[in-house]
């Protein structure tokens, strides 16, 4: 059973709450440190995306993007009061934390700073 990553985006998805993020977004201000790695102002920044397809080639693992509201009832149990957040799911329905709120800050919006903290992180894990 493959593993996944579950990125916790701290703010709720909803037609007026990602309109929010889009406008914080565009005028560079950005409330979750996860959605300023994985947006940009109108879409999925390709930096991510090639984050993405990296840590599937060499780990093996999925990524998935998930707002607040939108978490399983293990996702939010696994993350809530620790958002943002990356999650690792090993397939069996066993949820760890991968990544914290402070790893994530550390990245400062840094694609390829984040990508260092991921693997190491995925490296230990």
């Amino acid at each position: 059973v493959m593993s996944k990553l579950v990125g916790i985006i701290d703010a709720n998805g909803g037609g007026f709450s990602e309109l929010g993020l889009f406008i914080r977004r565009a005028v560079g201000s950005h409330p979750c440190w996860l959605s300023s790695l994985t947006h940009s102002p109108r879409s999925p920044r390709k930096a991510w995306r090639e984050l993405e397809e990296s840590i599937f080639e060499e780990f093996g693992h999925t990524c998935e993007l998930v707002y607040r509201n939108r978490r399983t009832p293990q996702q939010r149990e696994a993350s809530t009061g620790r958002e943002p957040c990356m999650l690792i799911d090993d397939g069996g329905g066993h949820l760890s934390m991968v990544v914290d709120w402070n790893d994530l800050e550390l990245a400062a919006g840094d694609v390829a700073k984040f990508r260092q903290i991921l693997r190491s992180k995925l490296m230990m894990y």
